[in-house]
């Protein structure tokens, strides 16, 4: 069997932590880890002003998908670096064709990289063969501004226990949703968004890093996850619907 993660951050997935690509073999199972943060393609070309720039294709799909569209088993993830400033901004970034948007919302942007990715898939996916599925966007709790803007989540050793203080459903999610009823080929979602707004206290923050080097005011990991903890539960929710459809 092979399986294999076509995703940004967050994979859940221990061996392949910070890695562009990894295998991993046991059990006669290979395991890959591909790292695709936007799954379409990011480019790059010089401009008329001789001056080197990069756009994201928001008609292609990343190249490395040729790595995995004949695994048994694949699942897509895409989320956090939406939300990045240069990504959020979308100033002369996003480009179909030989077009460059002077100006694109990003809600724009990411729904046009959706349907360019559903697109692939129900071009290229061998659906006798090939199970699909794509996990949601987890939450981070950054309290008084993002991560490099003061934003922190240290001390924090309960989960969220009343949901009125549980953040609003990705509108990412929603857009995901409407894309995933549209496609020809069945995809499983694996919606983890409300499971981790609960876990505000399963972030790395500032205990990355080893006491000593640690200062006030340092940039603090809130978007990611401690291991084991809340990804541990992305894989059992993965292994229970695997068991299931064999039955």
């Amino acid at each position: 069997m092979c399986l294999k993660f076509p995703a940004g951050g967050n994979s859940g997935l221990r061996d392949s932590i910070h890695s562009n690509s990894r295998s991993v073999m046991d059990y006669n199972v290979s395991i890959d880890f591909i790292r695709s943060p936007f799954l379409v393609q990011e480019w790059k070309f010089m401009s008329k002003a001789g001056i080197r720039r990069e756009t994201l294709r928001l008609d292609m799909i990343q190249s490395s998908s040729v790595k995995y569209q004949d695994a048994d088993i694949i699942i897509f993830n895409t989320g956090h670096w939406w939300t990045h400033q240069k990504t959020y901004k979308g100033d002369s970034y996003f480009q179909e064709g030989n077009h460059v948007y002077d100006k694109l919302e990003v809600r724009d942007a990411f729904s046009k990289a959706l349907r360019t990715w559903a697109q692939w898939v129900d071009s290229n996916i061998n659906t006798t063969q090939t199970m699909v599925f794509f996990r949601g966007y987890s939450a981070s709790h950054f309290k008084g501004g993002q991560w490099n803007s003061g934003g922190s989540c240290d001390g924090e050793t309960q989960p969220i226990a009343n949901d009125t203080y549980l953040s609003p459903y990705p509108w990412m999610m929603r857009t995901l949703e409407s894309v995933i009823q549209t496609m020809k080929t069945p995809v499983h979602f694996l919606n983890i968004t409300r499971m981790t707004d609960y876990r505000k206290d399963g972030h790395p923050s500032v205990f990355g890093q080893t006491e000593e080097f640690r200062r006030p005011g340092m940039v603090q990991d809130c978007s990611h996850w401690c291991l084991p903890g809340v990804p541990d539960s992305w894989n059992e929710l993965l292994y229970a619907i695997l068991v299931s459809s064999q039955k």
